[in-house]
């Protein structure tokens, strides 16, 4: 069996490329190299015994994200060759929701979820992001240090997004610490994710006997008519999908913008948009790294590779971007430079809007609170969180003038 150390320079092409390993978490480029030396879609394994293909090849990956005919989101039948224990089925498993639908179900979860989300206002969403800023401020801001991933970008994201469906500031922590569990895919997901069901199960319960003004109960509600079940699914998804890739969007995003302290004074001085750092981010370090994943519904030829049916066919966002990067840096232009975070095709994110304003909003307010942040350790030195789907840091050092938010001068 092939496995990575950072003194080995190769992989063996005939052995899949293993993406649960610690080296990848470590240096996901040289996982993406191997994969890209067996052409645009690799072998792969997702987590010990579990295989799957991997596509690296934009070509191929457009072309696998917008066809309906020959591939599918239905995971059951994988499901079945899988141990009932595999730390990836927590992020994988079959849920009646718009994530594994196909056809006339995909249609109508995804309807409610935009028409949902289309009930929220920009001013709205913009006020309860600074409302969470205002919070963790609070609590960090008189330190005069803080990890801007523990104490700042997964408790924001847990302390909005609790906001937005229904639930009481105390909750957060345990919103926080299941999506965490459940994403690195290790020996914890199948704990992770019953916390995150229960959690779940629990809020649905709550809003079908006593409606609120919020996003469950409007699903409830719903012209498109979801039974309890389909709305305990729908937000199953969209608070797992909302929190965990937002939140490293935003810890990644304040990584790299630290990092330089030339970029870092063009944004706190109004030269250059925090939209400009997120961008970047979802261009050079997507947060959902491999996702995306299809089925075929029958063996077939995909691009120069036998693709069995029943295999997940995941398609590498982080492999994407890791080689137009590459073009760019060796003077060739991308023949498209535009970027793949948010997937394409019928199952591209609904909700892509929302999830920009609340990154930028989040790192902008923090820098007005907080002007002179200083990163800890450079940023080669920072440690990533281990999992074959996120590009998640596992902190991010910080100190700063001790600041607290009655001090005069601070952001309203």
């Amino acid at each position: 069996m092939t496995t990575y150390s950072p003194d080995r320079q190769a992989f063996s092409r005939s052995a899949p490329v293993r993406l649960w390993e610690d080296g990848f978490a470590l240096d996901p480029y040289r996982y993406y190299d191997a994969l890209r030396d067996q052409g645009p879609v690799g072998w792969a394994e997702l987590a010990p015994g579990v295989p799957a293909y991997v596509v690296t090849e934009r070509r191929a990956a457009l072309d696998l994200l917008h066809d309906t005919e020959t591939f599918s989101h239905d995971p059951r039948p994988w499901e079945s060759t899988v141990a009932d224990d595999s730390p990836v089925l927590g992020m994988m498993r079959w849920r009646p929701n718009t994530l594994f639908a196909d056809g006339a179900a995909h249609v109508r979860y995804r309807s409610t979820l935009i028409d949902t989300f289309d009930r929220i206002e920009p001013h709205d969403l913009r006020a309860r992001v600074h409302r969470a800023v205002r919070v963790l401020v609070g609590r960090m801001g008189p330190k005069g240090e803080a990890d801007l991933v523990g104490e700042f970008a997964r408790p924001l994201m847990a302390l909005v997004f609790n906001n937005l469906f229904g639930l009481p500031d105390s909750q957060s922590d345990r919103l926080d610490g299941a999506l965490g569990k459940m994403m690195e895919g290790g020996a914890e997901a199948a704990e992770g994710e019953a916390e995150f069901g229960g959690y779940v199960l629990e809020l649905i319960g709550a809003k079908a006997e006593r409606r609120g003004d919020d996003l469950p109960s409007w699903l409830l509600d719903h012209p498109a008519g979801l039974t309890p079940e389909e709305v305990t699914w729908q937000v199953f998804l969209t608070l797992g999908a909302g929190h965990e890739p937002t939140a490293n969007l935003v810890s990644n995003a304040l990584s790299r913008i630290l990092g330089n302290p030339l970029y870092y004074s063009t944004l706190t001085s109004g030269a250059r948009p925090v939209t400009d750092a997120v961008v970047e981010v979802l261009h050079h370090e997507t947060p959902l790294a491999n996702y995306g994943i299809h089925y075929a519904r029958n063996p077939v030829s995909f691009h120069g590779t036998w693709i069995r049916a029943a295999v997940p066919v995941v398609v590498s966002y982080g492999a994407l971007a890791h080689f137009a990067e590459q073009e760019v840096t060796s003077g060739r232009h991308p023949k498209d430079a535009s970027h793949l975070s948010w997937s394409a095709g019928p199952h591209a994110c609904p909700v892509r809007q929302h999830t920009l304003l609340i990154a930028t909003e989040a790192i902008e307010r923090l820098t007005q609170w907080l002007p002179d942040l200083e990163p800890v350790l450079p940023r080669a030195r920072l440690t990533w969180r281990p999992g074959p789907f996120h590009r998640s840091l596992t902190s991010l050092p910080v100190r700063f003038s001790p600041r607290s938010p009655d001090q005069p001068g601070v952001p309203s």
